[in-house]
């Protein structure tokens, strides 16, 4: 789903993005609630950026990457944490990329996401390549999501990647055994 979002674009950069887990929900610019084999799950675009609400049977998560002023936490590179019954790893990376390469990307980028049914993008009024893009799926018992922020004035592009799965039994040194 494609929608144009009811705010200006502010001049943001990829740097003010903070991130957080459990954050009460924020007021949405937009919304696409998605029935994932038991798991629900509500893409949200805000203003800032985005936010994911997971609820299955195991619990709940939230998650948020936005520029949020006052917040503590920045992006990112990586994260693996346990919350409650789950296993929750997100990373992030910034692309820089030239004008040209930039406006293709966020083309190809907005035609995957638009088109697919669990796919939620949002462009921002004054640039068609100022966008929030989201797209989440479920496999192997696990929900994943990616989330891919665009900044043009910049030529960053933030990708974000997100799997939440069940928590196996604990092998040496913490990690599930293979």
């Amino acid at each position: 789903m494609l929608t144009t979002l009811n705010t200006s674009y502010t001049d943001t950069r990829a740097a003010d993005l903070a991130w957080a887990l459990g954050r009460e929900p924020l007021p949405a610019l937009a919304t696409l609630d998605l029935e994932l084999r038991g798991a629900r799950l509500q893409l949200r675009l805000l203003g800032a950026s985005h936010q994911v609400l997971l609820e299955e049977e195991r619990g709940d998560c939230s998650e948020t990457v936005a520029c949020i002023p006052g917040s503590s936490t920045p992006l990112p590179l990586g994260v693996a944490k346990r919350i409650g019954d789950w296993e929750y790893e997100f990373a992030a990376r910034v692309e820089v990329l030239t004008p040209g390469s930039f406006a293709g990307r966020a083309q190809e980028l907005l035609a995957l996401v638009s088109e697919h049914p669990h796919g939620l993008a949002g462009v921002f009024p004054g640039s068609p390549h100022a966008f929030t893009a989201m797209l989440a799926q479920r496999q192997d018992g696990q929900v994943h999501w990616r989330t891919w922020h665009a900044y043009p004035q910049d030529g960053q592009l933030v990708a974000t990647r997100t799997r939440v799965g069940p928590r196996g039994p604990v092998g040496q040194a913490g990690r599930p055994p293979a």
